[in-house]
């Protein structure tokens, strides 16, 4: 153990699978504690015994991250058991891939509510507290999709488009309050989302292809990839960033 966040206390939404639970890994190995949030119950306690197991303190929360009320017990659990909270990681999202013309109101909004307002929510409750603290490290998971568009995927371009403009003006707000906040931008990821959703598509294997082809690199990238650079913009490391696009893609969006 390096100790790159040794004492910190992150609290990750989404921590159940994917970029999630992998940072956490990440995170836990590199000294922090941990308070992850999911909507998968059964996941989330495995994932937290799993580290407890390891000698890690890790804290697992059942939370729907559309819900306020919700938002400030975690982050009164999280300040109860350790005192204070460090980082912030918004992780939790949803895909939604209907086609514009055949999407519903009720659809835009769930993909808005899930990955746009669960970030803003998390962002409302934490940051008063790491203010107290001192500061922190705010990281909100935004995507390429939040930077180039594709067809299919119009909420959650929008979403995630959402969620880099939000970093930037709240990293200019919360800068005097010693808050750091970035945004990361990952390129497709071998994550069950991505993978559930290629399944689910009639084309799949022509889609992943394609997928692939647009990646400089010739390849999808690993949740370990990702979780590397959200270690980084927690550590102290990045103590010069703030309102920054860390975009780990494998050159997708260099073209």
């Amino acid at each position: 153990m390096s100790g790159r966040v040794s004492g910190k206390v992150v609290l990750i939404t989404g921590a159940a699978s994917g970029l999630g639970a992998e940072s956490a890994r990440r995170l836990a190995a590199e000294g922090a504690h941990l308070v992850l949030t999911d909507m998968a119950e059964a996941a989330g306690q495995d994932l937290a015994q799993s580290l407890t197991a390891q000698g890690h303190q890790a804290l697992f929360l059942t939370q729907d991250v559309t819900d306020e009320a919700r938002w400030t017990e975690v982050a009164r659990a999280a300040m109860d058991r350790f005192g204070k909270i460090d980082v912030l990681i918004n992780s939790a999202g949803i895909s939604g891939s209907e086609p514009f013309l055949e999407m519903t109101l009720a659809a835009w909004r769930q993909v808005l509510s899930v990955n746009l307002d669960g970030t803003f929510l998390g962002m409302r409750a934490v940051a008063p507290l790491m203010a107290e603290g001192g500061g922190g490290s705010i990281i909100n998971l935004s995507s390429i999709l939040g930077k180039v568009g594709m067809a299919g995927a119009s909420a959650y371009c929008a979403s995630k488009g959402g969620v880099l403009m939000l970093t930037k003006a709240t990293a200019l707000e919360l800068a005097p309050l010693g808050i750091r906040v970035n945004s990361v931008h990952p390129g497709f990821i071998e994550t069950p989302m991505v993978t559930n959703a290629l399944h689910e598509a009639e084309n799949g294997n022509e889609m992943r292809d394609l997928i692939i082809s647009r990646h400089a690199l010739g390849r999808m990238g690993l949740a370990r990839e990702i979780a590397d650079g959200i270690v980084f913009l927690a550590s102290d490391e990045s103590s010069f960033m703030t309102g920054a696009e860390l975009v780990i893609d494998g050159g997708y969006t260099a073209a």
